[in-house]
């Protein structure tokens, strides 16, 4: 840099000499006198004397630029140097580092040389021992077998067969003292757990599906429906067959019967006698007898309506009234009516794909529950009620045995019979079709816990999908690989015999072993 900056002044003189002398060579030329001639000597020697001085200031302060720009130069470099050292003291304190890790690489690596020659030995050492526990062990079977008279594998099965034979010698005795017991106190036992069962459940659900109520515009109502020392109710009673009750209720009277029709025309009744506001026994009687007349005839168009619905012609009118009637019967929470006619459309598509009678077998389907139009009036099973019904109002001796057979009251001998039990389970099982009691339900998963946690070895057990499968968490300790191959299934049998549920549950055994270990 500073002989670059020399080189330049150089330079710059030289043009500054360069154009005095242009400038002298000018003057001369203009000069035509000797006058002139001296004039131009003194005007050359001033010029000189200026480039002189010109020339003097100019080197001073290349001279001091040059110090400057030295001093600079001379500050970089040490700072420069200083950077040098610390570089290579920071080298040197790496280098320690690298050699100090060096060797304690060296160091474990002979280290491990030295554990794997170890381990090399002792695995030897192990091979050895065993060969020779083998053939110590041949040694005692070999003798084993000169004292017993037997080999190995007779006397294996020698001993397992002792044992099968004595645990099912012990399994027979548990079983017959079980059966005795059981037969001492079966009796009295289900006894207790049907009025058990009764007081708990029968007060709720006969209240559920054996009475109507029927809102009144005020209380003062009451008084009116009750009539003069109770003239106008017992005439209503008397009327329909029907109890009415009429308790703290407020604005509202209950209707209580266990037949749905008579409660459905006392129902119509006394709204129309409230609507009316005329209430004395001979309006009653009038009322009742002109309900019944317009409730018998809605039944036979509503059984009409369903016999046109789905297909199905040439039905007794004495049947479609009773068809009828499945309007105000109700299964499980589920209408009979409205199911019957779904029985009925399932029915013919299976039969279409089976190519058999479509319409027979449509007529089946609507007239599988008809007994239950008659089942609290006659004794008897409504599936038996309702063939008796069918063959007497004239159906044919097919679509009769299907109704009789729908629950296997009779054994089914046909296509049909097995189409419409097939049909009802599927209308009765699908979801939301029946309803299910809170307490049942979750009766059923406690029961299902139970069985699960009454096997030994089991130590947890879940019930999960809304109890269409139940995990059992067994003891690793007690419970091999095998066992719960065998606890799964014994589980799945004692639940198919123990209870009764839709569908099928799934039951999964579950078997971990967990190691643990503590890092010190």
């Amino acid at each position: 840099m500073l002989n670059g900056f020399i080189i330049g002044i150089i330079i710059g003189f030289s043009l500054l000499f360069f154009i005095a002398g242009f400038i002298v060579k000018y003057i001369i030329d203009k000069i035509s006198s000797k006058n002139d001639i001296l004039k131009a000597d003194s005007i050359i020697k001033e010029a000189l004397k200026k480039a002189e001085e010109i020339k003097k200031d100019s080197l001073l302060s290349v001279k001091s630029e040059t110090i400057r720009l030295k001093e600079i130069a001379e500050e970089e470099i040490r700072i420069q140097k200083q950077e040098l050292n610390q570089m290579e003291k920071r080298l040197s304190i790496k280098e320690d580092n690298l050699e100090k890790r060096i060797a304690l690489i060296e160091r474990k690596e002979s280290d491990f040389l030295r554990r794997e020659r170890g381990l090399i030995q002792s695995e030897k050492t192990i091979v050895e021992k065993e060969k020779k526990i083998e053939e110590a062990l041949k040694e005692r079977i070999y003798e084993l077998e000169k004292i017993s008279g037997m080999t190995v594998s007779e006397a294996k099965n020698s001993l397992i067969n002792s044992i099968a034979e004595e645990a099912k010698h012990e399994a027979a005795k548990s079983i017959k003292k079980i059966e005795d017991e059981t037969k001492e106190t079966a009796d009295k036992k289900a006894k207790e757990i049907i009025a058990l069962a009764i007081q708990r459940y029968a007060g709720d659900y006969v209240a559920e599906k054996s009475i109507s109520s029927v809102q009144l515009p005020s209380d003062d109502m009451k008084g009116r429906i009750i009539g003069r020392e109770g003239r106008n109710i017992r005439a209503l009673e008397a009327a329909t067959g029907v109890d009415f009750i009429i308790d703290e209720t407020p604005e509202a009277v209950i209707l209580s019967s266990f037949n749905p029709v008579k409660r459905e025309i006392a129902r119509l009744s006394l709204e129309r006698l409230i609507a009316d506001g005329r209430i004395h026994p001979a309006r009653i009687e009038e009322v009742v007898s002109k309900v019944e007349e317009e409730l018998s005839l809605a039944m036979k168009e509503a059984g009409e309506q369903a016999t046109f619905d789905v297909g199905v012609h040439g039905i007794h009118p004495e049947i479609l009234k009773l068809l009828g009637r499945l309007k105000y019967r109700t299964s499980y929470s589920q209408n009979v009516y409205n199911h019957s006619i779904e029985v009925a459309f399932l029915c013919g598509i299976m039969a279409a794909e089976l190519n058999i009678n479509v319409k027979q077998a449509k007529r089946a389907g609507l007239l599988h529950d008809i007994g239950k139009a008659v089942d609290h009036e006659i004794e008897g099973s409504h599936a038996v009620i309702g063939a008796e019904l069918a063959k007497k109002f004239g159906e044919s001796p097919r679509v009769v045995h299907a109704i009789a057979a729908h629950h296997y009251d009779e054994e089914p001998n046909s296509v049909l019979a097995v189409l419409v039990s097939a049909a009802d389970a599927l209308s009765a099982a699908r979801p939301g079709a029946r309803k299910e009691m809170f307490e049942t339900y979750v009766k059923r998963l406690e029961d299902l816990e139970a069985i699960a946690s009454s096997f030994s070895g089991v130590a947890k057990s879940y019930v999960i999908q809304a109890g269409r499968e139940i995990r059992a968490i067994v003891q690793s300790q007690k419970i091999s690989d095998d066992d719960s191959i065998m606890l799964s299934k014994d589980i799945a049998k004692k639940i198919e015999s123990s209870l009764q549920y839709p569908g099928q549950i799934k039951v999964t055994v579950i078997r971990e072993t967990r190691a643990t270990e503590f890092a010190k």
